[in-house]
């Protein structure tokens, strides 16, 4: 390339992003007008966030350069771009500007409604005291968007920045990104426009291409770019501002690459071939070509491979729903390259979307205590027990929630803690619990179905609708796979349809497998095994597993088919089946070995005894919340002692 290489990786940055930071709303009615849409997807958007949030997710350090608004939209956007892995160091919250929005729909393949909520928002208010020059010296590439060349305040930010990037050996990267109808050229309804000849825009543009080394934009960017609707004729224009490489995205035949003299015609530049699918949405496919090629270009690769990196990312973006969360990782990206001339549906490929969905980054969870009190028929049959109101349910499982919250508290236990609670006498405290940092699951079976049913019926994905995206479903599922065909086949029929709901929702799933009426435990650990192979089978690859005490033999052989067929799993816990503390002991002592199972899941062991003196009435909230505490402490610290593995955080007497 004539314009020069990255820095070394030896800088802590990659590559910063400065530009656009706001929230998508996105419409989930497909083929709908904006007008007759009833919900929306709310996503983390705006052309210079997405790239940094795709790059992130391909493995480069990059980081974030904006202002969000002091406000739950802010916080959402920092803590998304955070999660993935973004440097969010230099995102400013601001308490005189909203959080930007954008209202987005998809018509059909080439109608794309779109409303830019921007008067006066947080991204738009960056000024050049918001750049920091010792982190931009850090930086190995600025990528800076042509919509924070639109206002004055930002003008100057950008001005800055690269200012500074010149200055410290920074290499600089445009994405024209070119939307009218923020340079105030349309009327405010018509965001989905992309294209009209204005002098002051293209001035403007042109005062400061001089200052990159890459720019990249669509045909229609360049146009405004170079002033010239002939595309020949603008970049030549542009040409003859800067040394810098010239990246024209195509679309569906992929990308032109123009690193010296302006040819007489696009096809005699270095032409590189993407892949043609189906499109859904072309909303952020740009975004997510910048990202690819940035991911290569950043680690040395040639032209070529950085080129088709971009290609293939924007491919798969097209293909999906919402732009960021369509972004591919590093695994999938390469396992779509590798197939890439027989994919014209990348979405409903089963080992991509598989490979999607591990890409999202979630919480280690490597010691993990979970106090279960999602039991239904166990709580009920405590009320006839004792002679208690059913009414008092839902505040004992509340209190059980302080309880957990007590143990992390004075154990210092956050990020190892979680709890297993149902929505008909629990929901009280699921909302209590969430928001937390803690594992959360709750159950969708009906108690004792076999086969399996839903609590609320067979349409498990509306149900998921409510749920909060930190919830893990768990299903417990009485398993045979020794059972008669028609059972098996319903069985294995409802644990397809909510696999595949969880997939559409992206919540966790946690399969709860015990083979029923086993009680010879040899034969109960195999049955266990064979039922996981035949799950997988299945093409269900659930996040996590919660099962029965095994041997130390049938641990290595669940170890070694998780690692065979989903090494993407989260792990394993064991289950208490109101087993005695001695029992437990010995299980999970069994379970030291094994290098998937991660804590255990134990309900009935700890609070049978204390919730029947309190629904009885001999116990008040706080000796009840106490004594929960105290079974639940005892049970992890056995848990700790049998495993040998102290973790870092906390102490439990």
């Amino acid at each position: 390339m004539r314009s020069p290489l990255p820095r070394s990786s030896s800088r802590p940055v990659d590559v910063a992003c400065l530009g656009r930071l706001a929230v998508d709303l996105y419409a989930q009615q497909i083929g709908a007008r904006l007008e007759d849409v009833t919900s929306f997807a709310k996503y983390l958007g705006g052309s210079s966030a997405n790239v940094a949030f795709g790059t992130a997710r391909l493995g480069l350090r990059s980081a974030m350069i904006a202002r969000v608004g002091d406000d739950h939209m802010g916080r959402f956007l920092v803590e998304t771009l955070a999660a993935e892995g973004c440097d969010v160091s230099q995102v400013t919250p601001d308490v005189e500007h909203l959080t930007a929005l954008a209202i987005l729909g998809i018509k059909d393949r080439e109608t794309f409604p779109l409303l830019f909520y921007r008067e006066n928002c947080a991204d738009m208010a960056l000024t050049a005291d918001d750049i920091d020059e010792p982190f931009i010296a850090g930086c190995r590439a600025l990528a800076i968007t042509g919509t924070h060349l639109s206002q004055p305040g930002v003008h100057a930010a950008s001005r800055r920045a690269l200012e500074l990037a010149r200055r410290h050996d920074v290499r600089t990267v445009l994405d024209i990104d070119y939307r009218p109808v923020l340079w105030g050229l349309t009327g405010r309804a018509d965001g989905e426009r992309r294209f009209i000849a204005d002098g002051n825009v293209t001035r403007h543009l042109q005062g400061v291409l001089p200052l990159f080394d890459l720019i990249v934009g669509t045909e229609e960017e360049f146009h405004i770019a170079g002033g010239s609707e002939h595309l020949i004729d603008a970049l030549r224009a542009v040409r003859a501002l800067t040394d810098a490489t010239l990246i024209v995205k195509r679309g569906p035949m992929g990308c032109s690459v123009i690193d010296g003299p302006v040819p007489d015609a696009i096809d005699e530049a270095p032409t590189y071939r993407g892949t043609r699918v189906e499109v859904l949405n072309v909303l952020g496919a740009g975004d997510a070509f910048l990202a690819g090629f940035l991911s290569g270009w950043l680690r040395d690769a040639s032209i070529a491979q950085a080129c088709a990196y971009a290609n293939a990312c924007g491919a798969l973006v097209v293909s999906r729903h919402g732009c960021a969360p369509a972004m591919p990782g590093r695994a999938e990206l390469d396992a779509f390259l590798a197939r890439a001339d027989g994919l014209t549906r990348p979405d409903l490929d089963g080992e991509l979307s598989h490979l999607h969905r591990v890409a999202v980054p979630r919480r280690a969870w490597d010691s993990l205590y979970v106090f279960a009190f999602d039991h239904r028929t166990p709580f009920f049959e405590l009320v006839r027990q004792t002679g208690a109101d059913e009414a008092r349910l839902p505040h004992l499982k509340t209190l059980l929630v302080e309880a957990v919250a007590a143990t992390e508290r004075a154990n210092g236990l956050h990020g190892h803690i979680g709890i297993l609670a149902d929505d008909r006498y629990g929901q009280d405290a699921l909302n209590a619990a969430s928001g937390r940092g803690w594992w959360i699951g709750r159950p969708v079976e009906v108690s004792g179905s076999n086969p399996l049913e839903f609590e609320r019926g067979r349409s498990i994905g509306s149900q998921l609708v409510s749920w909060p995206r930190e919830h893990v479903i768990k299903c417990l599922v009485a398993f045979d796979p020794d059972a008669p065909a028609l059972q098996r086949v319903e069985q294995e029929t409802q644990l397809r349809s909510l696999y595949d709901a969880a997939m559409l929702s992206g919540h966790e799933l946690l399969l709860e497998v015990i083979p029923p009426g086993c009680t010879d435990l040899t034969r109960r650990d195999a049955l266990t095994l064979r039922a996981l192979k035949r799950i997988y089978n299945l093409g269900i690859r659930p996040q996590w597993w919660k099962l029965c005490p095994l041997g130390r033999d049938t641990w290595q052989a669940v170890d070694a088919l998780i690692a065979e067929r989903d090494p993407h799993c989260r792990g394993v816990l064991l289950l208490g089946l109101n087993a005695s503390v001695e029992a437990l002991a010995d299980g999970f002592a069994a379970a030291a070995a094994s290098r998937t199972c991660r804590g255990f899941a134990v309900g009935r062991t700890l609070f049978v005894e204390p919730a029947s003196a309190w629904l009885r009435g001999t116990i008040d909230d706080a000796t009840f919340v106490a004594q929960a505490q105290g079974a639940f402490e005892a049970m992890i610290a056995l848990w700790r002692d049998t495993q040998r593995t102290p973790i870092d955080e906390g102490v439990v007497a």
